[in-house]
C-alpha cells in the first residue's frame, strides 16, 4: 500500500476511538514493565583486520529491554553477528532509553557521538512515537533531524535505521486496537523509506516478521524480543550494516 493511500485510511479509525482508547488502557494494566538490560554498555565481538566501531541508539531496543544484559541484547548479539559477516572485530556500544522518541534520541544520545565516533550508527526508533500518534509528517521530520544530528556530532557516518516492527502482528494486541496500530506503524515504515531514500548513506532495513507461534522470541511481556528475538533480529540487520561499512 502506497503512503498516500495509508494516510488516507488513518481517519478511518476514528470511530473506532472510544473501543481502542479502552483496549490501549487495559494493555498497559495488563502488560508487565520490564527492566532495561544491565551490564556494561559496550563491549567487542572478536576478529581479524581494521576495527569496526558500531553505536547502537534508540529507545528501549537500544536499552535492552528484554534481556538481562546489553551483550544478549540488539547491540550485542549485532556485534556478534557483524563480525562474523565481515570477519572483522567489532567494538560496539548503546545508548538508549525506555519511552524514548526520536526527538528524544536526538537531544540525549546523538550529541554523544562527539566524544567517540562511529564507523557506522544504527537507529532504533518508532514505537513510542507510534503509542503518541506523532503526526506522520512530524515523525518524518523527526527521523530527519535525528540523522542529521548523528552527522553533525559524529560527521558523515554511515547510518542504518531500522524499520517499525510488525505491531499488526504484536500478540500483547487485541483486535481491533492491533489492525489499526499496524496500519500506522506501516505508514510511519514508508515515512522513514523516504527519508533513506533522499539521504546518501542511509539505508532503511523492515526486518522480517517473527513467527507468532515461537514463544522463545517474545520477553516476558509478549512485547520486546527475548535474547533469542534479539539474535534473529541481529542476523537480519547485520547483512545491511556489513555493506554499509564494506
Amino acid at each position: 500500500m502506497r503512503f498516500a493511500a495509508l494516510r488516507a485510511v488513518q481517519p478511518l479509525a476514528l470511530p473506532l476511538a472510544p473501543i481502542l482508547a479502552v483496549q490501549g488502557r487495559g494493555v498497559r494494566a495488563r502488560t508487565p514493565r520490564l527492566p532495561e538490560a544491565a551490564g556494561p554498555d559496550h563491549g567487542t565481538a572478536a576478529g581479524d583486520g581494521p576495527v569496526i566501531r558500531l553505536a547502537v541508539l534508540g529507545d528501549s531496543t537500544a536499552a535492552g529491554v528484554g534481556a538481562e544484559r546489553h551483550d544478549q541484547a540488539l547491540p550485542g548479539r549485532l556485534a556478534v553477528a557483524l563480525a562474523a559477516a565481515t570477519g572483522r572485530p567489532v567494538a560496539w556500544r548503546t545508548a538508549g532509553r525506555s519511552g524514548a522518541t526520536a526527538r528524544q534520541v536526538r537531544e540525549e544520545f546523538a550529541p554523544g557521538l562527539a566524544g567517540a565516533p562511529a564507523d557506522v550508527v544504527v537507529i532504533l526508533v518508532g514505537i513510542n512515537d507510534l503509542l503518541k500518534l506523532r503526526p506522520l509528517r512530524r515523525w518524518e521530520q523527526d527521523v530527519t533531524e535525528l540523522i542529521a544530528a548523528v552527522r553533525a556530532a559524529g560527521g558523515p557516518v554511515p547510518v542504518l535505521v531500522a524499520g517499525m516492527p510488525h505491531v499488526h502482528r504484536f500478540p500483547s494486541l487485541p483486535q481491533p486496537l492491533r489492525g489499526v496500530m499496524g496500519l500506522r506503524a506501516l505508514a510511519m515504515d514508508h515515512a522513514v523509506r523516504r527519508v533513506a531514500a533522499r539521504l546518501p548513506q542511509v539505508v532503511h532495513l523492515r526486518a522480517a516478521a517473527p513467527d507468532l507461534s515461537d514463544e522463545r522470541l517474545y520477553a516476558a511481556d509478549r512485547f520486546h524480543p527475548s535474547t533469542e528475538g534479539y539474535r534473529l533480529w541481529a542476523g537480519q540487520l547485520a547483512p545491511a550494516v556489513a555493506a554499509l561499512v564494506a
